[in-house]
């Protein structure tokens, strides 16, 4: 097996190279050259289908997946049997970040949608990143991220109420959507009630009744899955000081 310090990356052919999503990924602050070669270790694209599985819990961790087309779940099962979902990822987001320090999947990423993922071998990864200072740089800035994102999760679970949690998670939605280039107005959730009120701590009527007074209010109109903030600033206001970074 070659080493990074013999990739010839003056001759590859990318995907990431003209990837419509390089600046949501990994390759954000890289230069061409630097992207030929990370496009280089990119074995190879997988697609899930809707309900389909990209890890389960406990399977061996070789790779990291970004998100190239596509929404997934991540969820754990709880010891009643219930499940318990831990996040939602779209594209340009990274999957398997969970499992680096034990080297098991500790969660299920199942698709909401048809989907597509380039797959990262993590070993490849780490030799690449020697050679590109630059690279293990932005991947850390990736993981801390992850664990502000995990923190905000605790403090939406712990002090919010059940319309500020459910606002601070639109407004999530909405800031993710904006950085893609689409609406942060108007979108379709890829996820159901149930979903919601799992991942916010929430029954499902209790979810129910939250949107439905989002609604009453004028501030967000409803039309089963689709999604439009009226009044993104009243929205705001209902998540109090918090931000929207979950």
């Amino acid at each position: 097996m070659s080493t990074c310090n013999h990739l010839d990356i003056s001759h590859v052919r990318s995907s990431c190279a003209t990837c419509s999503l390089r600046e949501l990924c990994l390759p954000v602050g890289l230069n061409e050259q630097e992207i030929q070669a990370l496009g280089d270790v990119v074995s190879h694209k997988r697609k899930i289908q809707r309900g389909g599985s990209l890890y389960r819990t406990g399977s061996k961790f070789q790779s990291l997946f970004a998100i190239r087309r596509g929404f997934l779940k991540t969820c754990i099962l709880e010891q009643d049997g219930r499940q318990q979902v831990t996040g939602f990822h779209m594209t340009g987001e990274l999957l398997g970040l969970d499992a680096i320090s034990t080297e098991i999947h500790t969660c299920d990423a199942i698709a909401l949608e048809d989907s597509e993922v380039c797959e990262i071998p993590f070993e490849k990864l780490e030799e690449i990143s020697r050679v590109i200072p630059s690279l293990m740089r932005h991947f850390h800035k990736i993981m801390s991220r992850e664990i502000v994102r995990d923190h905000g999760v605790m403090l939406l679970l712990g002090s919010m109420k059940a319309e500020e949690r459910l606002a601070t998670f639109l407004l999530n939605l909405s800031r993710r959507f904006l950085m893609r280039g689409y609406s942060e107005c108007n979108f379709n959730l890829r996820m159901t009630r149930e979903e919601i009120g799992s991942y916010l701590g929430l029954k499902l009527e209790t979810v129910s009744r939250a949107f439905s007074k989002l609604q009453d209010e004028n501030i967000i109109t409803v039309d089963n899955k689709h999604i439009q903030i009226n009044d993104i600033a009243r929205l705001r206001m209902k998540m109090g000081n918090t931000t929207c970074d979950t």
